[in-house]
Protein backbone atom coordinates (compact mmCIF):
# COMPACT_ATOMS: atom_id res chain seq x y z
CA UNK A 1 0.00 0.00 0.00
CA UNK A 2 1.02 3.20 -0.69
CA UNK A 3 1.89 5.98 1.83
CA UNK A 4 -1.23 8.08 0.79
CA UNK A 5 -3.31 5.39 0.46
CA UNK A 6 -2.74 5.09 4.79
CA UNK A 7 -5.62 7.77 5.39
CA UNK A 8 -8.47 6.38 3.17
CA UNK A 9 -11.69 5.02 4.34
CA UNK A 10 -12.02 0.87 5.14
CA UNK A 11 -14.30 0.80 1.77
CA UNK A 12 -12.18 3.16 0.00
CA UNK A 13 -8.84 1.40 0.85
CA UNK A 14 -10.74 -2.01 -0.32
CA UNK A 15 -11.15 0.09 -3.81
CA UNK A 16 -7.30 0.45 -3.94
CA UNK A 17 -6.44 -3.09 -2.86
CA UNK A 18 -8.50 -4.40 -5.84
CA UNK A 19 -6.88 -1.84 -8.06
CA UNK A 20 -4.18 -3.17 -10.51
CA UNK A 21 -1.71 -0.96 -8.86
CA UNK A 22 -1.97 -2.39 -5.76
CA UNK A 23 -2.74 -5.49 -6.72
CA UNK A 24 0.75 -6.78 -7.68
CA UNK A 25 1.62 -6.30 -3.72
CA UNK A 26 -0.06 -9.13 -2.36
CA UNK A 27 1.23 -12.00 -2.89
CA UNK A 28 0.43 -15.25 -0.35
CA UNK A 29 2.52 -17.18 -1.70
CA UNK A 30 6.00 -15.77 0.31
CA UNK A 31 4.68 -17.75 3.15
CA UNK A 32 4.82 -20.69 1.04
CA UNK A 33 8.28 -19.97 -0.51
CA UNK A 34 10.17 -22.23 1.43
CA UNK A 35 10.07 -24.98 4.26
CA UNK A 36 11.34 -22.85 6.85
CA UNK A 37 8.88 -20.42 6.20
CA UNK A 38 6.30 -22.59 5.47
CA UNK A 39 7.32 -24.05 9.38
CA UNK A 40 7.30 -20.55 11.46
CA UNK A 41 3.59 -19.75 9.64
CA UNK A 42 2.03 -23.27 10.00
CA UNK A 43 -1.42 -22.40 12.08
CA UNK A 44 -1.39 -26.40 12.92
CA UNK A 45 0.94 -28.69 14.50
CA UNK A 46 0.32 -32.40 14.44
CA UNK A 47 2.28 -33.97 17.68
CA UNK A 48 3.01 -37.07 19.33
CA UNK A 49 1.38 -36.40 22.64
CA UNK A 50 -2.43 -36.18 21.00
CA UNK A 51 -2.10 -39.30 19.84
CA UNK A 52 -4.63 -42.40 21.41
CA UNK A 53 -3.16 -45.69 20.16
CA UNK A 54 -6.35 -48.28 20.19
CA UNK A 55 -4.52 -51.98 21.77
CA UNK A 56 -6.47 -55.11 21.52
CA UNK A 57 -6.00 -58.11 23.93
CA UNK A 58 -7.00 -61.18 23.39
CA UNK A 59 -7.68 -63.72 26.11
CA UNK A 60 -6.85 -67.18 24.86
CA UNK A 61 -3.65 -65.97 22.66
CA UNK A 62 -0.66 -67.24 23.02
CA UNK A 63 1.21 -65.51 20.68
CA UNK A 64 0.42 -61.68 19.05
CA UNK A 65 -2.23 -62.92 16.11
CA UNK A 66 -2.18 -60.58 12.73
CA UNK A 67 -5.62 -58.75 12.17
CA UNK A 68 -6.38 -59.45 8.18
CA UNK A 69 -8.50 -56.45 8.13
CA UNK A 70 -6.17 -54.06 9.53
CA UNK A 71 -2.52 -54.78 7.77
CA UNK A 72 0.28 -54.22 10.46
CA UNK A 73 -2.15 -54.73 13.35
CA UNK A 74 -2.46 -57.15 16.01
CA UNK A 75 -4.42 -58.92 18.43
CA UNK A 76 -2.20 -59.27 21.37
CA UNK A 77 -1.90 -61.78 24.21
CA UNK A 78 -1.56 -60.36 27.80
CA UNK A 79 2.12 -61.08 28.32
CA UNK A 80 2.84 -59.13 25.65
CA UNK A 81 1.45 -55.79 26.31
CA UNK A 82 3.74 -54.35 28.90
CA UNK A 83 6.34 -54.92 25.67
CA UNK A 84 3.84 -52.59 23.78
CA UNK A 85 3.00 -50.00 26.15
CA UNK A 86 6.97 -49.79 26.34
CA UNK A 87 7.65 -49.15 22.75
CA UNK A 88 4.65 -46.42 22.79
CA UNK A 89 5.86 -45.03 25.62
CA UNK A 90 9.31 -44.92 23.73
CA UNK A 91 7.60 -43.39 21.00
CA UNK A 92 6.09 -40.61 22.95
CA UNK A 93 2.48 -42.20 22.81
CA UNK A 94 1.22 -41.49 26.30
CA UNK A 95 -2.32 -42.62 25.96
CA UNK A 96 -4.07 -45.92 25.05
CA UNK A 97 -7.60 -47.33 24.15
CA UNK A 98 -8.10 -50.80 25.13
CA UNK A 99 -10.53 -53.52 23.27
CA UNK A 100 -11.10 -57.03 25.00
CA UNK A 101 -11.64 -60.55 22.83
CA UNK A 102 -12.89 -62.34 25.97
CA UNK A 103 -12.73 -66.03 25.42
CA UNK A 104 -16.64 -66.51 26.38
CA UNK A 105 -19.43 -65.24 25.36
CA UNK A 106 -23.28 -64.90 26.19
CA UNK A 107 -26.55 -62.54 26.04
CA UNK A 108 -25.69 -60.37 28.59
CA UNK A 109 -22.39 -59.58 28.59
CA UNK A 110 -20.83 -60.58 32.29
CA UNK A 111 -17.29 -61.41 31.07
CA UNK A 112 -17.34 -57.34 30.23
CA UNK A 113 -17.50 -56.43 33.77
CA UNK A 114 -15.48 -60.21 35.15
CA UNK A 115 -13.37 -58.86 37.62
CA UNK A 116 -10.94 -61.45 36.45
CA UNK A 117 -11.95 -60.78 32.70
CA UNK A 118 -9.40 -59.61 29.55
CA UNK A 119 -9.86 -56.03 30.21
CA UNK A 120 -9.41 -56.16 33.94
CA UNK A 121 -6.57 -58.30 33.78
CA UNK A 122 -4.89 -55.77 31.12
CA UNK A 123 -5.67 -53.02 33.35
CA UNK A 124 -4.08 -54.06 36.43
CA UNK A 125 -1.16 -54.87 34.53
CA UNK A 126 -0.16 -52.36 32.54
CA UNK A 127 -0.89 -50.05 35.66
CA UNK A 128 1.31 -52.10 38.13
CA UNK A 129 4.43 -51.41 35.56
CA UNK A 130 4.02 -48.23 34.35
CA UNK A 131 1.27 -46.23 36.83
CA UNK A 132 0.86 -42.62 35.91
CA UNK A 133 3.46 -42.83 33.00
CA UNK A 134 0.45 -43.90 30.58
CA UNK A 135 -3.14 -43.00 30.55
CA UNK A 136 -5.46 -46.06 30.17
CA UNK A 137 -8.28 -45.35 28.30
CA UNK A 138 -10.98 -48.41 28.31
CA UNK A 139 -13.72 -49.47 25.63
CA UNK A 140 -17.23 -49.73 27.77
CA UNK A 141 -19.67 -51.83 25.82
CA UNK A 142 -21.37 -55.32 24.96
CA UNK A 143 -20.80 -55.84 21.68
CA UNK A 144 -17.62 -58.16 21.89
CA UNK A 145 -18.69 -60.02 24.77
CA UNK A 146 -22.09 -61.11 23.48
CA UNK A 147 -23.48 -64.19 21.31
CA UNK A 148 -25.39 -60.94 19.71
CA UNK A 149 -22.73 -58.26 19.09
CA UNK A 150 -25.20 -55.66 20.31
CA UNK A 151 -24.02 -52.44 21.97
CA UNK A 152 -26.73 -53.12 24.65
CA UNK A 153 -28.81 -56.04 26.04
CA UNK A 154 -31.49 -57.75 23.58
CA UNK A 155 -35.20 -58.37 24.50
CA UNK A 156 -38.04 -59.42 22.30
CA UNK A 157 -35.86 -59.13 19.41
CA UNK A 158 -34.29 -55.28 20.04
CA UNK A 159 -31.57 -53.27 21.75
CA UNK A 160 -33.42 -52.07 25.32
CA UNK A 161 -31.72 -48.81 26.07
CA UNK A 162 -32.77 -49.02 30.09
CA UNK A 163 -31.80 -52.16 30.97
CA UNK A 164 -28.48 -51.94 29.00
CA UNK A 165 -27.09 -48.76 31.52
CA UNK A 166 -26.93 -51.27 34.47
CA UNK A 167 -24.41 -53.19 32.64
CA UNK A 168 -22.56 -50.66 31.42
CA UNK A 169 -22.64 -49.15 34.20
CA UNK A 170 -20.90 -52.64 35.88
CA UNK A 171 -18.37 -52.71 33.56
CA UNK A 172 -17.39 -49.34 33.89
CA UNK A 173 -16.91 -49.61 37.26
CA UNK A 174 -14.98 -52.88 37.03
CA UNK A 175 -12.68 -51.08 34.77
CA UNK A 176 -12.11 -48.15 37.19
CA UNK A 177 -11.62 -50.87 39.94
CA UNK A 178 -8.68 -52.61 38.03
CA UNK A 179 -7.30 -48.74 37.21
CA UNK A 180 -8.37 -47.32 34.07
CA UNK A 181 -7.86 -43.90 34.11
CA UNK A 182 -10.93 -42.90 31.40
CA UNK A 183 -13.91 -44.84 30.81
CA UNK A 184 -14.75 -45.11 27.34
CA UNK A 185 -18.99 -45.79 27.02
CA UNK A 186 -19.10 -46.06 23.44
CA UNK A 187 -22.79 -48.10 23.05
CA UNK A 188 -25.31 -45.20 22.14
CA UNK A 189 -27.84 -45.49 24.79
CA UNK A 190 -29.50 -42.73 26.03
CA UNK A 191 -28.74 -41.48 29.88
CA UNK A 192 -25.28 -43.97 29.89
CA UNK A 193 -22.88 -41.05 31.02
CA UNK A 194 -25.28 -40.47 34.17
CA UNK A 195 -25.58 -43.67 34.91
CA UNK A 196 -22.22 -44.58 34.71
CA UNK A 197 -20.74 -40.94 36.34
CA UNK A 198 -23.23 -42.01 39.40
CA UNK A 199 -21.97 -45.35 39.88
CA UNK A 200 -18.18 -44.89 39.73
CA UNK A 201 -18.73 -42.00 42.38
CA UNK A 202 -21.19 -44.30 44.29
CA UNK A 203 -18.49 -46.85 44.39
CA UNK A 204 -15.32 -44.25 45.58
CA UNK A 205 -14.17 -43.58 41.83
CA UNK A 206 -15.16 -40.02 41.67
CA UNK A 207 -11.72 -38.94 39.66
CA UNK A 208 -12.13 -41.50 36.65
CA UNK A 209 -13.02 -39.41 33.52
CA UNK A 210 -15.39 -40.21 31.18
CA UNK A 211 -14.84 -39.86 27.48
CA UNK A 212 -18.05 -40.15 25.88
CA UNK A 213 -18.46 -41.54 22.32
CA UNK A 214 -21.12 -38.68 22.41
CA UNK A 215 -21.90 -38.12 18.56
CA UNK A 216 -20.93 -42.03 16.98
CA UNK A 217 -22.57 -42.46 13.48
CA UNK A 218 -23.86 -45.37 12.00
CA UNK A 219 -21.29 -46.23 9.36
CA UNK A 220 -19.65 -48.53 6.72
CA UNK A 221 -16.31 -47.36 8.01
CA UNK A 222 -16.77 -49.74 10.61
CA UNK A 223 -16.33 -53.29 9.17
CA UNK A 224 -12.45 -53.81 9.62
CA UNK A 225 -13.09 -53.44 13.44
CA UNK A 226 -15.65 -55.71 13.65
CA UNK A 227 -13.67 -58.05 12.24
CA UNK A 228 -10.78 -57.61 14.29
CA UNK A 229 -13.14 -57.87 17.89
CA UNK A 230 -15.30 -60.39 16.46
CA UNK A 231 -18.32 -57.94 17.52
CA UNK A 232 -20.34 -57.66 14.25
CA UNK A 233 -23.86 -58.02 15.27
CA UNK A 234 -25.54 -61.03 14.77
CA UNK A 235 -29.03 -59.99 13.40
CA UNK A 236 -29.98 -56.24 12.74
CA UNK A 237 -28.45 -53.46 12.44
CA UNK A 238 -27.16 -50.45 14.63
CA UNK A 239 -29.04 -47.58 12.61
CA UNK A 240 -31.73 -47.73 15.66
CA UNK A 241 -29.13 -46.23 18.63
CA UNK A 242 -26.00 -44.88 16.48
CA UNK A 243 -26.64 -41.52 14.56
CA UNK A 244 -27.93 -41.14 10.93
CA UNK A 245 -24.80 -39.60 9.04
CA UNK A 246 -27.20 -37.35 7.59
CA UNK A 247 -27.46 -35.38 10.33
CA UNK A 248 -25.67 -32.32 12.26
CA UNK A 249 -28.12 -30.89 14.61
CA UNK A 250 -28.53 -33.86 15.96
CA UNK A 251 -24.77 -34.67 16.95
CA UNK A 252 -24.73 -31.09 18.63
CA UNK A 253 -27.70 -32.34 20.70
CA UNK A 254 -25.91 -35.72 22.01
CA UNK A 255 -22.66 -34.08 23.11
CA UNK A 256 -24.84 -31.55 24.52
CA UNK A 257 -26.46 -34.09 26.49
CA UNK A 258 -23.52 -36.34 27.67
CA UNK A 259 -21.61 -32.92 29.00
CA UNK A 260 -25.06 -32.49 30.77
CA UNK A 261 -25.01 -35.51 32.14
CA UNK A 262 -21.17 -35.78 33.07
CA UNK A 263 -18.50 -36.29 30.57
CA UNK A 264 -15.35 -34.78 30.75
CA UNK A 265 -14.64 -35.74 27.34
CA UNK A 266 -16.63 -35.41 24.35
CA UNK A 267 -15.75 -37.18 21.03
CA UNK A 268 -17.03 -37.59 17.30
CA UNK A 269 -16.58 -40.71 15.60
CA UNK A 270 -15.45 -41.56 12.81
CA UNK A 271 -13.39 -38.60 11.91
CA UNK A 272 -12.93 -38.06 8.35
CA UNK A 273 -16.48 -37.87 6.76
CA UNK A 274 -17.25 -35.89 9.78
CA UNK A 275 -15.05 -33.55 9.90
CA UNK A 276 -17.70 -30.65 9.78
CA UNK A 277 -18.91 -32.25 13.19
CA UNK A 278 -15.51 -31.92 14.76
CA UNK A 279 -15.82 -28.57 13.85
CA UNK A 280 -19.56 -27.84 15.09
CA UNK A 281 -18.80 -29.63 18.63
CA UNK A 282 -15.65 -27.27 18.71
CA UNK A 283 -16.98 -23.97 17.96
CA UNK A 284 -20.08 -24.94 20.74
CA UNK A 285 -18.12 -26.82 23.37
CA UNK A 286 -15.41 -25.81 25.64
CA UNK A 287 -14.71 -29.58 26.70
CA UNK A 288 -11.91 -31.67 25.36
CA UNK A 289 -12.71 -33.22 22.10
CA UNK A 290 -11.67 -36.32 21.28
CA UNK A 291 -11.92 -37.82 17.03
CA UNK A 292 -11.78 -41.20 16.44
CA UNK A 293 -10.01 -41.98 12.95
CA UNK A 294 -11.46 -45.30 12.92
CA UNK A 295 -10.61 -48.47 11.52
CA UNK A 296 -12.04 -47.95 7.34
CA UNK A 297 -10.38 -45.04 7.26
CA UNK A 298 -6.58 -46.64 8.15
CA UNK A 299 -7.82 -49.85 6.04
CA UNK A 300 -8.21 -47.30 3.19
CA UNK A 301 -5.36 -45.49 3.39
CA UNK A 302 -3.24 -48.88 3.75
CA UNK A 303 -4.88 -50.75 0.94
CA UNK A 304 -3.97 -47.15 -1.41
CA UNK A 305 -0.38 -47.58 -0.03
CA UNK A 306 0.36 -50.94 -0.49
CA UNK A 307 -1.46 -50.48 -4.24
CA UNK A 308 1.51 -47.73 -4.67
CA UNK A 309 -1.35 -45.51 -5.29
CA UNK A 310 -0.75 -43.09 -2.65
CA UNK A 311 2.19 -42.31 -0.49
CA UNK A 312 0.69 -43.30 2.50
CA UNK A 313 3.13 -41.77 5.16
CA UNK A 314 2.22 -37.85 3.65
CA UNK A 315 -1.28 -39.24 4.00
CA UNK A 316 -1.25 -40.50 7.50
CA UNK A 317 0.12 -36.58 8.16
CA UNK A 318 -2.08 -34.97 5.85
CA UNK A 319 -4.99 -36.65 6.94
CA UNK A 320 -4.46 -36.84 10.66
CA UNK A 321 -3.61 -33.09 10.69
CA UNK A 322 -6.74 -32.19 8.90
CA UNK A 323 -8.53 -33.59 12.04
CA UNK A 324 -6.78 -31.09 14.74
CA UNK A 325 -7.65 -28.24 12.66
CA UNK A 326 -11.00 -29.14 12.48
CA UNK A 327 -10.92 -28.79 16.10
CA UNK A 328 -9.82 -31.94 17.96
CA UNK A 329 -7.83 -32.08 20.78
CA UNK A 330 -6.89 -35.44 21.14
CA UNK A 331 -6.92 -38.39 18.22
CA UNK A 332 -7.52 -42.34 18.74
CA UNK A 333 -5.98 -43.71 15.55
CA UNK A 334 -4.58 -47.10 14.57
CA UNK A 335 -1.83 -44.81 12.63
CA UNK A 336 -0.89 -43.52 16.23
CA UNK A 337 2.33 -45.74 15.77
CA UNK A 338 3.48 -44.76 12.41
CA UNK A 339 2.19 -41.60 12.61
CA UNK A 340 5.12 -41.00 15.89
CA UNK A 341 7.79 -42.26 13.84
CA UNK A 342 7.41 -39.70 11.17
CA UNK A 343 7.02 -36.47 13.28
CA UNK A 344 10.02 -37.96 15.39
CA UNK A 345 11.87 -38.30 12.27
CA UNK A 346 12.30 -41.90 12.51
CA UNK A 347 12.94 -44.26 9.53
CA UNK A 348 10.73 -47.16 8.15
Amino acid sequence: MRIDELSLSSKDRGKAYSSSNVFPYLRLRRLRKNHAIRHITQEVRLDVSSLICPVFVKEDASNAEPIDSLPGYYRLPLHMLVDEVSSLLDMGIKAIMLFGIPRAKDEYATSAYDGNGVVQKAISMIKKEFSDDIVVITDVCTCQYTTHGHCGLVKDGTVDNDSTLHILARIAVSHANAGADVVAPSAMMDGQVRAIREALDDNGFKDTLIMSYSAKYYSSLYSPFRKAADSAPRFGERKGYQLNYANAREAIREIEQDILEGADIVMVKPALAYLDIVRLARDRFDNPLAAYSVSGEYALVKAAGMQGLIDEDSAIIEFLTCIKRAGADMIITYFAKRAAEIINGRGK
